[in-house]
């Protein structure tokens, strides 16, 4: 059975506007993805730099939704929030605090970027980690932020220059360490993952050296989230919000590095011997059953079960025994001669208790 009436839309989160620390206005980001292909972006504004939530901006650009949330937070414990009303203000509020805040607006959030180390080279390794990880109430974690993990490996001006060159060729998935946190706690309950861009635009100043090493047109075509809708998008605003927002919820979406290779069509979901067709993000009484993983291209597939791989296959396609209850998710691997093999998709979990 192939698991193809899906509707695909492809976004990209965690983008700064001129209302915080960022280069452009939110109709010049809205022009450069939809230039690119995207179907929607949401931007994600720091609460101590911008003076209101701006979601007068909220709306469909060319065909391109964007909708708008807010990071909160200051020296550490960021936290991206959705489909909130009004402005949450971090100042003098703990971290559990703060997710209570979202929830009560009716809004949700994900731990931004947990177990950033920062750039070695120029920012001395400053990084706004999480370290309250007790907190509980949040919809997921980043597990994937391009800038993060873009600029951990800049420790000199020559590695500067080698990762300006081959910016994709270079980039690290999701660290381990985010990786085993947030499998763990998906043994306690469904928590989803979502990748980002933490796209600024900004300009890097060392010196006479002036240049914009991320331009909004090169980071919102790198660490997006391909969400999967049983119906089309609405042309609605009101509507399509909620079907995005859902599906971030829920965690009916997948995360790509689709600079490597657009990853439209990537599948990935459990079929009981009984017939029940399960997706990403949802849970299911076990059974018996087949773990199903169509992929656009070849690659090295990987399953993982309760955060332990299990198996590798090198294919466009694999079906994997599921002979007892786990959580199970995928990751995907390309080949990038020389670079080895490069990180490419990672799924959600379906949930087989």
């Amino acid at each position: 059975m192939k698991d193809d009436k899906q509707h695909e839309y492809v976004g990209n989160l965690h983008i700064h506007s001129i209302f915080s620390d960022g280069a452009g206005t939110v109709p010049e980001i809205a022009k450069s993805a939809a230039s690119l292909g995207l179907d929607f972006v949401v931007i994600n504004d720091h609460d101590h730099m911008t003076d209101s939530l701006h979601t007068d901006e909220e709306g469909f650009y060319s065909g391109l939704l964007v909708l708008i949330g807010l990071e909160i937070g200051y020296n550490s414990h960021h936290y991206l929030a959705f489909n909130i009303k009004d402005k949450v203000n971090s100042k003098n509020l703990s971290p559990q605090e703060v997710i209570d805040l979202v929830d009560k607006q009716g809004g949700f959030g994900f731990l931004a970027h947990p177990f950033e180390k920062g750039m070695p080279f120029h920012d001395k390794s400053i990084s706004y980690t999480w370290n309250e990880l007790s907190v509980t109430g949040f919809a997921g974690i980043e597990i994937w932020n391009f800038a993060s993990r873009w600029k951990e490996r800049i420790k000199s001006p020559v590695h500067g220059l080698l990762h300006l060159l081959f910016k994709s060729k270079l980039l690290k998935g999701p660290s381990r360490e985010t990786l085993y946190f947030w499998d763990r706690l998906c043994q306690e309950r469904r928590l989803t993952a979502i990748g980002g861009s933490d796209a600024h635009g900004a300009v890097f100043r060392w010196g006479p050296v002036r240049l914009s090493p991320l331009p909004y047109k090169y980071a919102l075509n790198s660490v997006n989230v391909h969400i999967l809708l049983d119906t089309a998008i609405s042309d609605d605003v009101t509507l399509a919000k909620a079907q995005v927002y859902d599906a971030m919820r829920h965690g009916r979406l997948f995360i790509a590095h689709d600079r490597l290779v657009r990853a439209n069509g990537f599948r990935f979901y459990f079929t009981s011997d009984s017939g029940s067709l399960v997706h990403m993000g949802e849970e299911f009484m076990f059974e018996p059953g087949d773990i199903h993983v169509d992929a656009p291209q070849r690659s090295e597939i990987r399953l993982i079960k309760n955060g332990e791989l299990q198996l590798r296959h090198y294919g466009q396609n694999a079906c994997f025994r599921a002979v007892d209850k786990g959580v199970y998710r995928v990751e995907l691997f390309l080949r990038r001669f020389p670079f080895g093999l490069r990180p490419w998709i990672f799924s959600n979990p379906v949930y087989l208790r």
